[in-house]
């Protein structure tokens, strides 16, 4: 443990660990503050003393909350919480822990052993409407229709050929990631899906699966692969905390 700071100084919490035993990750967190646990008997939050009350989300400050999780990974599976969250103190810890123990209970038991492993697949072509065109008659004979004379398309015609196109590109999606779904459901624990980034994304993946089978969810990405030509781009990345399977309001 480390000496007990002033009274002004805050606990800044990086995650919360199904470990009671004090653990010291040494001088790694924000502000390269010493990084160590604080347990009611049954779990634990692992914190650092934080002077700022008021964190800015800067790049610095963002690669420390990482760097803390990616340490304690190296021991177990923590319940990583979102960055910023600052208790006044030891007390305040210990309060978060009585307060939110079920949520935190039943999401340690959710993940324990486990690690997340992201996967992205994108459209690898370099023009995604065009790519459409080719591939939907329908889609392209609306476009030559609305823009194949020589008067300028009218807005409500440029509106809908843009329906058109999202409208088949949804169902071009859901039918691929259902079809990638249907493959990794074997070498994963959960799926969850998330946000796409920009229009060429085909599906953006969170896959929780158990901490020594990587492999095992590698071969389960190059199966799925295999299932589609090479207008498509696949990469997965992680192993990482669980973030996207650790969904807690906190009482605090």
């Amino acid at each position: 443990m480390t000496k007990e700071p002033s009274h002004n100084t805050g606990r800044y919490l990086y995650a919360v660990v199904d470990r009671t035993d004090n653990l010291d990750y040494g001088p790694i967190g924000i502000e390269e503050s010493a990084v160590y646990t604080i347990s009611d008997g049954i779990i634990s939050a692992v914190v650092s003393n934080i002077s700022n009350k008021k964190l800015r989300p800067q790049r610095k400050n963002l690669a420390a909350h990482q760097n803390v999780l990616k340490k304690i990974m190296e021991h177990t599976t923590p319940l990583p919480m979102a960055f910023g969250i600052i208790a006044n103190g030891e007390k305040a810890i210990r309060k978060i822990l009585t307060d939110n123990k079920e949520i935190f209970t039943e999401k340690l038991n959710l993940t324990a052993g486990k690690v997340e492993m992201g996967m992205r697949v994108s459209y690898d072509v370099p023009n995604i409407f065009e790519y459409f065109i080719s591939i939907y008659p329908d889609l392209r004979a609306a476009r030559d229709r609305f823009f194949g004379g020589y008067r300028e398309p009218s807005q409500e015609a440029k509106l809908e050929l843009g329906r058109m196109f999202d409208r088949l590109l949804n169902e071009d999606r859901e039918k691929h990631v259902s079809k990638v779904e249907h493959v990794l459901t074997s070498y994963c624990h959960e799926i969850l899906r998330g946000r796409f980034r920009n229009e060429q994304e085909v599906m953006n993946l969170a896959c929780l699966i158990g901490r020594n089978e990587q492999e095992h969810f590698e071969e389960g990405v190059f199966k799925a692969a295999g299932l589609f030509n090479n207008n498509f781009s696949f990469e997965y990345n992680g192993p990482w905390a669980p973030h996207n399977f650790v969904n807690i309001n906190l009482k605090l």
